[in-house]
């Protein structure tokens, strides 16, 4: 019978669990040929480490890692894009390139 309750307690908090960990990307065009990328956690986590790539159709154009402060800054690509941050299955976050206004 604990089991069983141990069981739907644990069943019951997935919910709580999925929510708190939400990853979150917001990229700045900067204005003089560079984009910023601000990756982060809605538990207020830092993404840094977390794995970022630059695609053009279908094809990686760059991988990195969000450094100590979970940012990138790189060189805006001439034609267009999606950035993505790769924070595992079920926390992957894409930014069209066509979204990211000055």
């Amino acid at each position: 019978m604990k089991q069983r309750y141990q069981l739907a307690i644990a069943l019951l908090s997935l919910p709580f669990y999925s929510v708190a960990h939400t990853a979150l990307m917001s990229c700045y065009d900067q204005g003089n040929g560079y984009i910023l990328c601000e990756g982060g956690f809605s538990d207020g986590a830092s993404a840094e480490g977390v794995e970022f790539r630059i695609e053009q159709n279908d094809r990686v154009i760059m991988q990195t890692q969000m450094d100590e402060f979970g940012e990138v800054y790189f060189e805006k690509p001439k034609n267009r894009f999606t950035l993505v941050l790769n924070a595992g299955e079920g926390h992957v976050v894409y930014v069209d390139g066509r979204d990211i206004s000055q």
